[in-house]
């Protein structure tokens, strides 16, 4: 009984977790740090109590306490009897005027990043500039911490930082070395996935996956369902959704959302992608077709939506020979001219314009003989000896001209 104890706690241990105090992975020569091995020490398997392993590198260390000092550049783990080696921590050594300081333990998305720019022995930094790729990306008259309160993906990256100090006058600007600082990932894009059929019901149960990573798998996730830009269940702790059945013709316009309890951290999923088109309308049960929805990328917002072009019936051209059915033969080559305009009815447009058109033709003509009139009687007035036989008819000349139905056949004109 004691045996199959033992192997059940054996099989259920988990790695010890190794921790620094103070938090940071870079000290200056000469510094000392406190590693503490915190995991689980069974009484069942010993009779005393198990002790603690150390290892510097492969080296094993002389010390079996759960904690210890070090001041040794290395790689450090520790393990306790019976249980996995724990995740490392890397000690860094430094001998520069600067130094970066970052965390020891992983940043994961939503968590805050805290840098220190710390002088030699604590001495005061002045004119202090943080650098993120080459980037200044914050300034500081004297020593003070660069902190992001909620970290995401693109803070990764190379950092440094540069300052003065007064060794006893101000010094020129120095700088630190780099170092890299990773933001882990605390939860995978989640992929909105079709499960089946909804019961009693009816609808489709579609579920929203995601993963969390191994160190963060007690973190409480929140799921929310959209169609379109609109959502169909705000945030919740259940990660699937029935879609009514009114709305399955339209499954892949829904999208769903990840969030954690704070919203630190939100990641949504692509549009809904079905397997095939074929069992997407089993899965339904409509033979309408399903529409389809624009590719979001990850960084884009679903408020386009485009259906499939609806087909429409186009009569068919079948060719024929040049080979009219009273059997007229045309050349090769040359197509049968169009019939007559006569053949096709004519619009009204047409039959308006055909009937205007006798009226504007008279009006033309009688603007072109007055025209003439007018210009052989300024003629007149200027060289009245050229036209004798009209010059007793200078103050009123009468002009009978040919005028539109309606009008009056004379038009008198004075001088």
């Amino acid at each position: 009984m004691w045996a199959l104890t033992a192997l059940l706690l054996l099989a259920t241990l988990e790695k010890p977790i190794l921790s620094l105090h103070p938090p940071w992975t870079t000290i200056f020569k000469g510094e000392r740090v406190t590693l503490r091995c915190d995991g689980y020490h069974p009484l069942l398997l010993e009779l005393r109590p198990i002790s603690t392993l150390w290892y510097l590198g492969h080296l094993l260390l002389p010390s079996h306490k759960k904690s210890i000092e070090v001041q040794t550049p290395g790689v450090y783990r520790c393990q306790t009897r019976g249980a996995p080696v724990s995740d490392p921590i890397h000690l860094s050594v430094s001998n520069d005027w600067l130094i970066l300081q970052v965390p020891y333990a992983a940043v994961f998305e939503g968590e805050p990043l805290v840098l220190r720019c710390r002088g030699w022995y604590d001495k005061i930094v002045y004119k202090l500039h943080y650098y993120h790729d080459g980037q200044a990306v914050r300034y500081f008259h004297s020593s003070a911490n660069y902190t992001v309160p909620q970290a995401r993906s693109s803070d990764s990256g190379r950092y440094q930082c540069s300052g003065t100090m007064r060794i006893p006058v101000e010094s020129a600007p120095m700088f630190s070395s780099k170092v890299a600082v990773t933001v882990q990932e605390l939860f995978q894009a989640p992929v909105l996935r079709v499960m089946g059929r909804g019961e009693p019901r009816g609808g489709v149960v579609v579920r929203c996956d995601t993963r969390l990573h191994p160190q963060k798998r007690d973190t409480p996730l929140q799921f929310a369902f959209y169609k379109y830009s609109r959502a169909v269940r705000r945030f919740d702790w259940g990660a699937e959704y029935t879609v009514p059945e009114p709305e399955v013709e339209e499954l892949e316009s829904h999208w769903c959302e990840v969030a954690t309890a704070t919203r630190s951290v939100r990641k949504r999923s692509p549009w809904l992608q079905l397997p095939g088109r074929g069992s997407a309308l089993e899965l339904a049960s409509t033979t309408a077709p399903v529409p389809q929805a624009a590719a979001l990328a990850p960084g884009n917002k679903p408020l386009s939506f485009r259906k499939p072009p609806v087909s429409r019936s186009v009569p068919s051209v079948t060719s024929v020979p040049n080979t009219t059915s009273a059997g007229l033969q045309f050349p090769t080559g040359r197509a049968p001219t169009a019939g007559p305009p006569a053949c096709a009815p004519r619009t009204p447009l047409e039959q308006s314009a055909g009937a205007l058109k006798p009226d504007v033709d008279l009006l033309l003509r009688e603007m072109q003989l007055l025209k003439g009139l007018l210009s052989r009687m300024v003629l007149e007035l200027k060289e009245p000896q050229a036209f004798p036989e009209h010059r007793e008819t200078m103050e009123t000349l009468i002009l009978r001209v040919p005028v539109s139905p309606g009008a009056p056949e004379t038009a008198t004109v004075e001088s």
